[in-house]
């Protein structure tokens, strides 16, 4: 579905530039926008009915959690519904535990379901593997109407459509003939698809964000082609196209916000809606997810698993607020007052509107995200009911990176000592494991210590230990001419740190303990 999805994200900007699609006039600029009017407010004042409808053929990434979050923040803000419904229908596809991921990871970030394949809800099943009898009645009363009929053309027919329609003069982005349509005669030993009769034109639509857009397909007169897409596949199962359709309306969606690559589809789901005789759901479609290069986001290029981010000590808070921003921003004042980006999931509901949403594509920036991680991580410090949470959550971790024995009370207390110097929570294992075991000095690089062995020794030696750090730093000054007091930092920080820059002195001294600051200088010395 990803990879579909991209495909035809790609067709469609192909098409702009190509001009395979025909655009109503209008005196913007931009031949997506309307004709340029008074800003307008398109931010709903009622409740919604919002979906998010992943399919489990993989774990949920930036682009599909950011669509999941817009949804979730309209229907929040709104006082409305957000409803999870799992689109399985491709069974070959499917991963054992893509699912889970789906639920762990909407959980993890704190967006709720009110209705789904395991909260239920008045509109069920959520599962469209569950609702095959529902696409079955509805494909029947698109048969009788004569809006759908059999298709028995071959594979080898199809391509062949395919590729004359590539070759007429001018091309045709269509290719059906409609072939089966005309003639009803059906075909020994094969199961036939079922396609939808499309309009001869599509009908304009409005998009909340982009305006009015008038989408054809490009037609050769003298071949004429049609869009007649298939809705019901040989096997029985429904297409995205069709079940997408059925679902949003017998859910009561309200508002579907979706990726932009979804453009080109609307009117073919606008033309089934009414087929049926049914008013279309408010459509908003979001710009793609890029990277700084401008470059589709993927695996690849940034657009890595929500939940691995955990693993890398990034905060639900942090990912929420981050992803939030790829095509939406809170207005810079606020009754004269300047609005921070650095938001929670509750400060998001209270400002979310879509009336801020952009245009424009969305660059990934991994330093925002840095940037958003390390002041949630401050804020959550700060709160104590917030750090015990944290400390629960974090501590199995933590045993494992540090390798230590050492108590949640021990973390505990060193989060409240440095927990604003970290960017994340595994820095802590990774970067500051000398908190948590002894220094072996015939390790250290000594790259990080730019005095001689036999500087760093000296003033070791003439450092007393049983007084204010501050007021032995003034004792070796006065017993060695010519060192400097960066000198018998650098010595220090080599004993009992073994060189890594970071935290200031005085705070790894409090950190690991007046007795094991002792013992490492010793340590040292005798290294030394």
């Amino acid at each position: 579905m990803i990879c579909l999805r991209l495909q035809r994200s790609i067709e469609f900007r192909r098409s702009l530039s190509t001009k395979k699609f025909s655009f109503k006039k209008s005196k913007s600029s931009n031949p997506l926008l309307g004709e340029s009017k008074k800003k307008v407010s398109i931010h709903p004042t009622f409740p919604v009915r919002t979906r998010f409808a992943p399919s489990p053929t993989g774990y949920l990434h930036l682009g599909s959690l950011r669509t999941a979050l817009y949804n979730y923040l309209l229907a929040k803000n709104t006082g409305g519904q957000f409803i999870l419904r799992l689109e399985d229908t491709d069974q070959k596809r499917l991963i054992d535990d893509a699912e889970s991921n789906i639920y762990d990871t909407l959980k993890w970030c704190g967006i709720k379901i009110d209705e789904g394949p395991n909260e239920g809800g008045a509109y069920g099943p959520y599962r469209q593997s569950d609702r095959m009898a529902i696409y079955q009645k509805y494909v029947e009363t698109l048969l009788k109407s004569g809006d759908a009929y059999y298709c028995y053309c071959s594979k080898d027919r199809l391509n062949t459509l395919r590729e004359t329609a590539s070759q007429l003069k001018p091309p045709t982005t269509v290719t059906y003939d409609r072939k089966c349509f005309h003639d009803h005669q059906e075909a020994e030993n094969m199961e036939p698809v079922i396609r939808f009769k499309s309009p001869d034109r599509y009908e304009p639509f409005t998009d909340l964000i982009h305006g009015q857009l008038n989408l054809q397909p490009q037609y050769n007169i003298s071949d004429r082609r049609y869009d007649d897409f298939v809705i019901m596949k040989s096997d029985g199962l429904p297409t995205y196209h069709f079940a997408n359709v059925v679902d949003d309306h017998l859910m009561k969606i309200t508002h579907v916000i979706r990726g932009e690559e979804w453009l080109p589809a609307t009117p073919k789901h606008i033309a089934l809606y009414r087929a049926f005789g049914w008013e279309p759901p408010k459509f908003i479609h979001i710009p793609l997810l890029t990277s700084l290069e401008d470059k589709k986001l993927s695996k690849r290029s940034g657009d890595i698993g929500i939940m691995s981010m955990k693993k890398k000590g990034i905060l639900p808070e942090a990912v929420v607020n981050f992803c939030a921003l790829f095509g939406w921003s809170p207005p810079r004042l606020v009754s004269g007052i300047s609005t921070s980006e650095l938001m929670t999931l509750k400060d998001l509901i209270e400002k979310f509107s879509l009336d801020y949403l952009t245009k424009g594509n969305a660059k990934v920036n991994d330093s925002k995200l840095h940037f958003f991680n390390k002041n949630h991580l401050t804020n959550k410090l700060k709160d104590p009911q917030m750090l015990d949470e944290l400390v629960d959550e974090y501590y199995p971790e933590f045993q494992q990176s540090t390798n230590t024995t050492y108590d949640k009370e021990y973390l505990k207390n060193i989060l409240k000592l440095i927990g604003s110097n970290l960017n994340s929570l595994s820095e802590l294992g990774r970067m500051h494991s000398y908190l948590f075991n002894g220094i072996d000095h015939s390790k250290v690089d000594q790259s990080n210590i730019p005095l001689q062995s036999k500087d760093i020794l000296q003033i070791l030696t003439k450092l007393p230990n049983d007084h204010s750090f501050a007021s032995n730093v003034d004792t070796v000054l006065q017993q060695i001419p010519g060192i400097k007091k960066k000198d018998v930092f650098q010595a220090v920080r080599f004993a009992i740190s073994g060189g890594v820059p970071g935290l200031t002195i005085p705070l790894l001294i409090e950190a690991i303990g007046g007795k094991e600051y002792k013992s490492r200088l010793q340590n040292a010395i005798k290294y030394l």
